[in-house]
C-alpha cells in the first residue's frame, strides 16, 4: 500500500483544509494518508471539526505558520524531515504556499520518490509588494523543479502558473478541481431556511445577501460595502446584508458600514435586526447557506472560491468578481453575474438584477445544482487524484 505523507500549512475554514481531509480519508484503503498541518492565526477560524467528522487525527507541526520566521521555519523543516524519515512515504503531497515550501524542500533532502504540489490560489498578486511578489515567483519555480507534478485547481489558475508567472511548463502541471461533500446542501433546506433566519431575525420578505470568508485585504469587502450603498437606493425591495467570516480588516469594515449610512451590528455582541450584520465565523455552512438568497464575492484574487461552488449546490445565485479560477466555477448568466474586478457600479447592477426578479433567481439557482454537482463531487476528486498518482509514478518507472 503507497503511503502519502499530506502536509497543509494551517486547518482553516477554506478549500484547502477540505481538500487535504476528503483526499486523506477517502482515497485509503488504496493508499495510507499520514496528514500534517501547522499552526493557524489568532484571527483565522480553526476547521478542526472537518477533520473530527471523518476520525482523522492530523500531527501537529506548530511552528509551521503562515508567516514567514526563519527560525520557526527551519525547525518545522527538521520536524519535517523526521517524520519523512520514520513514515518513509512514497509520495509527499503538499498543500498551499508554505507547507509547500518547506515540505517539498525536506521530501527532496530526503530523496521521496514522488513530490507534489497544489496551488489552490497563488500570492503572485493583490497581497504583497513589487519585490516580495517577485521574490516569491522566484522562490516557487525552484520549488517546482523540486516537484515530481504540479496541480492546478482551475484551467485559469494553471494558464496563470505556466504562462503569466512562469512557473513551471505547462506540461508539469495537471488540473484537478476541487471536490467537496455537497449533498447536504440539498438536504431539509426549508428547516434550515428557517432556523437560519430566525436566529438573525431576517423576515422572509427579505433577500438576504451574503458574502462568506475570511475578512483580509484580498478578500475587499470594500467593495462589497461601496456596492450595497449604491443598491439600497435602487430598489424597493426589503434587503438585509449579511456578513459571514471574521479577520483583521473587520472593523475597517465596520467603520465603512457606519460611513456609507448603513444601519449595522456585530450580531455575536449585539444582536439586533439591522439592515449589515456580522455573524462572526459559521462552521454549518448548509444552513447559513439555506438562509440566504444572493451570495457575494469581491475578491482582488482567488484560486477556486469554495463559498461559490456551496452556494451553488444550495441553488443560490451568486455575484462575484472576475477574478483566479471564478470564470471557471460560475456560469455567466446562468447560475450567477460575473462583475469586473473592483467596480462597485457594475457590483451594485448585477445585485440589483437579481433582487428584483424572484424568477431569475430560482433560474440560476436551479442551473447552479446540477452545474456544480457533477463537477466538484469528492467521489470525483478522489477519482482524479489516484489517476494522477499512478501517473506520476509510471513516469518514474
Amino acid at each position: 500500500m503507497p503511503r502519502i505523507l499530506r502536509i497543509l500549512n494551517r486547518l482553516i475554514i477554506g478549500g484547502p483544509s477540505l481538500n487535504a481531509t476528503y483526499l486523506t480519508k477517502y482515497m485509503a484503503p488504496e493508499y495510507e494518508t499520514m496528514l500534517v498541518i501547522g499552526g493557524k492565526d489568532d484571527h483565522e477560524q480553526d476547521a478542526t471539526h472537518l477533520a473530527d467528522r471523518l476520525g482523522i487525527e492530523p500531527v501537529v507541526i506548530p511552528h509551521m505558520k503562515r508567516a514567514i520566521n526563519w527560525s520557526n521555519d527551519r525547525k518545522a523543516y527538521k520536524e519535517i524531515k523526521d517524520l519523512i524519515k520514520k513514515f518513509k512515504p512514497d509520495i509527499v503531497h503538499t498543500h498551499a504556499a508554505k507547507s509547500g515550501a518547506i515540505g517539498r524542500l525536506a521530501a527532496a533532502a530526503c530523496n521521496v520518490p514522488i513530490i507534489a504540489h497544489t496551488f489552490h490560489g497563488h500570492v503572485f498578486h493583490s497581497y504583497f509588494g513589487k519585490t516580495k511578489t517577485q521574490a516569491f515567483i522566484q522562490i516557487e519555480r525552484y520549488l517546482a523543479k523540486k516537484s515530481s507534478g504540479i496541480i492546478a485547481i482551475s484551467n485559469i489558475q494553471k494558464n496563470e502558473l505556466a504562462h503569466t508567472y512562469k512557473i513551471c511548463p505547462e506540461d508539469k502541471i495537471k488540473v484537478i478541481p476541487l471536490g467537496l461533500d455537497l449533498d447536504k446542501f440539498q438536504e431539509r433546506k426549508d428547516a434550515k431556511r428557517i432556523q437560519f433566519r430566525k436566529k438573525y431575525f431576517i423576515i422572509e420578505d427579505e433577500i438576504a445577501i451574503g458574502i462568506i470568508g475570511r475578512i483580509v485585504p484580498v478578500k475587499n469587502h470594500s467593495l462589497f460595502v461601496a456596492a450595497i450603498a449604491r443598491l439600497i437606493p435602487l430598489t424597493t425591495k426589503k434587503l438585509r446584508f449579511i456578513i459571514i467570516g471574521d479577520g483583521d480588516m473587520r472593523k475597517q469594515t465596520e467603520q465603512e458600514l457606519v460611513a456609507a449610512g448603513i444601519d449595522y451590528c456585530y450580531f455575536p455582541e449585539q444582536p439586533r435586526n439591522a439592515m449589515a450584520i456580522c455573524t462572526s465565523w459559521q462552521t454549518e455552512m448548509d444552513e447559513v447557506l439555506a438562509g440566504l438568497d444572493i451570495v457575494a464575492l469581491t475578491s482582488h484574487n482567488e484560486g477556486t472560491p469554495v463559498s461559490l461552488i456551496e452556494a451553488q449546490a444550495s441553488g443560490k445565485p451568486v455575484v462575484s468578481t472576475n477574478v483566479g479560477g471564478v470564470a471557471d466555477v460560475v456560469l455567466q448568466h446562468q447560475t450567477g453575474i460575473i462583475t469586473p474586478a473592483n467596480d462597485p457600479l457594475q457590483f451594485a447592477e448585477a445585485l440589483l438584477q437579481l433582487c428584483e426578479d424572484d424568477v431569475k433567481r430560482q433560474q440560476f439557482g436551479n442551473t447552479g445544482v446540477h452545474f456544480v454537482s457533477s463537477r466538484y463531487s469528492y467521489q470525483r476528486l478522489v477519482k482524479d487524484m489516484s489517476q494522477y498518482y499512478e501517473e506520476l509514478a509510471n513516469q518514474r518507472k
